[in-house]
């Protein structure tokens, strides 16, 4: 399945591109991406086709930070109405609630989770997408761009309590201090926000909890009419609940409000079982987390939800045909970048 994303994920994307030498036109061809889907924020775009742009750019630019300074400038009228229900929440715990419920209707590609931790508010940030590449750079576009929201509705002077990236520190760490704030954690679990716990009932300055009610009306009667497959749900808790070591059918059922049995049948429906969703969330975490060398195979293991490595590499033998060890040391975890002069500005010449 081709998960979509809203065209205004794109927005700045030719003022960026053109700074770092890039021609925004061809390298949007160069991934299948039509020139209009810039010009109209509600066009419907592929998810993975806008990760591979990120990616050729920061290559093709050698900008590391170009996801960055992507999302650096984003503010919550990219959202549209899921934008303004947020804005007008009254409490931060009501603008992430509705960020959460409706952001399947700004991207089908975006998990937002929402969990309290030790005393601390967790807002993790996952990208299911069909690209089988990296996806650093839309990963860190999300983040900075939650992170400005965040600062959107608590003010200018609100900080984060901690910045957690799953990716190596880049070579320059300057843009991410500078977008952040304060430094980012590098080689964590997950890529996310960690917040004050007291920030979850902060009184939101901007807010209108009247105009709030009318967008939720809004953007419920556009969720009834783009019902979430059984399939998807099961997709998403099993991403939210993989890494604590009990995702299971009973659990993922328990947390969707229905019984085993319900699951089950509604999956056959769709042609789908718990357990080929549960192997495409493990494969597909997989090829991403052993991309990052540092991280020991025990430890992928345990962030797939194995409770021993020797049954990851069982298990990791059986879908990919080789140790985990064997495939990172292959590099098959890698898909080569096109060449930057076929992605570079025309020269003045060469315009037409």
């Amino acid at each position: 399945m081709s998960r979509l994303v809203r065209s205004a994920t794109l927005s700045r994307y030719t003022e960026v591109a053109r700074s770092v030498g890039l021609d925004p036109l061809r390298i949007l061809a160069e991934v299948g991406l039509p020139g209009t889907c810039l010009d109209a924020g509600d066009n419907l775009v592929s998810a993975s086709a806008v990760c591979r742009l990120l990616e050729m750019s920061a290559a093709a630019s050698d900008a590391e930070d170009f996801g960055l300074r992507l999302g650096e400038g984003r503010q919550l009228s990219a959202l549209g109405p899921l934008g303004m229900a947020v804005r007008d929440s009254r409490t931060l715990r009501d603008a992430l609630g509705a960020m959460a419920r409706y952001i399947t209707l700004h991207s089908e590609a975006l998990f937002l989770g929402v969990e309290e931790r030790e005393g601390a508010l967790v807002i993790r940030l996952s990208l299911m997408v069909e690209h089988s590449g990296s996806t650093r750079q839309a990963d860190e576009m999300v983040l900075v761009s939650v992170y400005r929201m965040l600062q959107e509705l608590m003010g200018p002077g609100w900080r984060a309590r901690r910045i957690c990236l799953s990716y190596r520190a880049p070579r320059n760490l300057a843009s991410h201090l500078r977008v952040f704030g304060r430094p980012v954690e590098f080689g964590c679990d997950f890529n996310g926000i960690v917040c004050e716990l007291k920030d979850m009932e902060a009184v939101l300055p901007a807010a209108r909890p009247e105009l709030a009610r009318y967008a939720h009306a809004y953007l419920d009667s556009l969720a009834a009419r783009a019902t979430m497959s059984m399939s998807e749900k099961v997709r998403r808790m099993v991403l939210s609940l993989l890494s604590s070591g009990s995702c299971s059918v009973e659990r993922v059922a328990s947390q969707l409000g229905v019984d085993r049995r319900t699951v089950h049948r509604k999956l056959l429906q769709e042609g789908s079982t718990f357990s080929s969703i549960l192997d495409e969330v493990r494969a597909s975490l997989a090829v991403q987390y052993l991309g990052h060398l540092e991280r020991p195979v025990s430890y992928v293991a345990v962030l797939l939800g194995f409770s021993m490595q020797s049954a990851f590499s069982r298990w990791f033998r059986g879908r990919f045909g080789c140790s985990p060890s064997a495939w990172r040391s292959d590099g098959a975890q890698s898909a080569g970048p096109l060449p930057r002069q076929q992605l570079v500005a025309a020269s003045p010449e060469q315009r037409v």
